[in-house]
């Protein structure tokens, strides 16, 4: 089974979408870390359903309970177990899916894998799962913290609506400023526009969330099959949605000449190693090189609509469904700090093997 993320700084959750609750165990924290139950709140507020007009209208508060290893608001070096209670489930929504196969859903491959699926809001596959990770997320960058390295995520995409400045002309402060979570207001205008023409004709729309991540040291990563890139790149494709991941200069600099796109090293006035430009996106090799980490994470569009679908029932008879109930017409917003949470999951995990890895 694969419900558990890390080596070192480890997670497993666990919980389904409309069963009593969701949760995670953290093993491999550090004792004495400083967290409270509000820092993890936090996180988990931006996470939540029902917090705008172009979120799901479900209302769950998603209160976290530390049940272990954390006293005095100190991390004691055991395991850490967090539990969120979902309180507004409405799984009779669910009822006229019990024998379908939902088009673009886990629905049938889950069928296929396990034999048996819990229907109600998707079950395990839901995106209700990630709950447990932005807990673990924010232990995971209060650590981080520590060590001067800060990850920031937000909207650069909504359909073809796109931001087209670099984040160094973003004032990453104003992320929260919106409901869509772009730190360009002109633009998360039109983004918001956008959701919501999607949402009042029953529809859903995708689009990419870029993220930063600065102060990272050099010498992170383990090659050959764990280099940074390749671990982050996971971790983004495991979120619910994701269909694409790309750092650095990306899928754009295949259109460069390595005269242009490689990265030439100097030595600045402090005497530290930097380059003149970041094409690399801070990764070379597999490790980081010092310099900022950015990628950009595509999310499809969310695959519950309610607008009528020709699929088939699980005796492979021809039926049209129709999407109940209550569902994001864009997941971008909410998916903001489940980036944040698993690129801070990464980071903690290789911080811990590096320090491990010398004398």
């Amino acid at each position: 089974m694969s419900n558990t993320y890390g080596k070192l700084f480890r997670i497993t959750t666990f919980g389904e979408s409309h069963g009593a609750a969701v949760g995670v165990i953290v093993d491999g924290c550090p004792a004495g870390l400083d967290i409270s139950a509000a820092e993890i709140q936090h996180a988990l507020d931006r996470r939540r359903p029902g917090q705008s007009k172009i979120t799901t209208p479900r209302q769950e508060e998603d209160k976290v309970t530390i049940l272990s290893g954390v006293f005095e608001e100190k991390t004691q070096g055991t395991p850490i177990a967090m539990v969120v209670n979902n309180k507004d489930q409405h799984s009779h929504d669910y009822s006229h899916i019990q024998h379908a196969f939902r088009p673009s859903h886990a629905d049938y491959t889950y069928t296929a894998k396990y034999g048996t699926r819990d229907y109600r809001g998707g079950g395990r596959s839901s995106a209700r799962e990630t709950v447990a990770r932005v807990a673990a997320g924010a232990l995971a960058a209060k650590l981080l913290q520590k060590h001067g390295i800060s990850i920031r995520a937000y909207v650069s995409q909504v359909g073809k609506i796109k931001l087209d400045k670099p984040y160094t002309e973003l004032d990453l402060n104003q992320i929260d400023a919106n409901i869509v979570r772009c730190p360009d207001a002109s633009t998360a205008d039109e983004m918001i526009s956008l959701i919501e023409d999607a949402r009042d004709s029953l529809d859903t729309i995708g689009g990419v969330v870029s993220c930063v991540i600065q102060g990272v040291p050099a010498g992170l990563g383990e090659p050959v099959f764990d280099k940074l890139h390749a671990e982050l790149g996971k971790a983004m494709l495991s979120i619910n949605a994701v269909k694409g991941f790309e750092y650095g200069s990306g899928f754009e600099g295949v259109k460069m000449r390595g005269s242009g796109h490689n990265d030439e090293f100097y030595t600045d006035a402090e005497g530290k190693v930097r380059t003149r430009t970041n094409h690399s996106g801070g990764i070379q090799g597999g490790i980081s090189n010092g310099q900022d980490i950015y990628f950009n994470v595509a999310f499809k569009p969310v695959a519950t609509i309610l607008q009528p679908q020709q699929t088939i029932n699980d005796t492979g008879e021809d039926i049209t469904l129709k999407g109940k109930g209550r569902h994001d017409p864009c997941v971008l917003p909410r998916a903001v700090p489940i980036v944040d949470a698993m690129a801070a999951l990464v980071l903690a995990d290789f911080m811990m093997r590096q320090q491990a890895s010398k004398l």
